[in-house]
């Protein structure tokens, strides 16, 4: 397969581009761009596509014994479907989860001292 990569190129040439940075391009900051990612990836987790799609209720609801209409939070006998605030918790967690890996990472420091390691376990 890594033969093929180069093949396009023998028909191909690529311009020679002296493209510059407009000046009022600024660079975004690195926790700006991990904020973004993670705001993103709780949306996404959460299936923000399929709820703006498809455009279920945030809760459903469901007849019991008594003809009373209880709350029910997960969607019952639908696979691939579900409901915003069935969605949303669950992205909570996965986020939660990740930002617990990233929190791990500085207790492995050499020169941490041990209440700051004690506490980031």
């Amino acid at each position: 397969m890594e033969s093929l990569y180069p093949v396009p190129f023998l028909v191909l040439e690529c311009p020679n581009l002296k493209l510059k940075k407009p000046p009022s391009v600024h660079m975004l900051s690195a926790m700006t761009m991990y904020a973004l990612v993670v705001v993103s990836y709780f949306l996404i987790a959460g299936g923000i596509i399929y709820d703006v799609i498809v455009e279920p209720p945030s809760v459903g609801s469901v007849t019991d014994e008594h003809g009373y209409q209880r709350p029910v939070a997960f969607l019952a006998y639908r696979v691939n479907g579900q409901y915003i605030m069935e969605g949303l918790p669950s992205s909570f967690l996965f986020t939660m989860g990740g930002l617990g890996f990233i929190i791990l990472d500085p207790s492995n420091a050499p020169n941490i001292p041990k209440l700051i390691r004690f506490l980031l376990l």
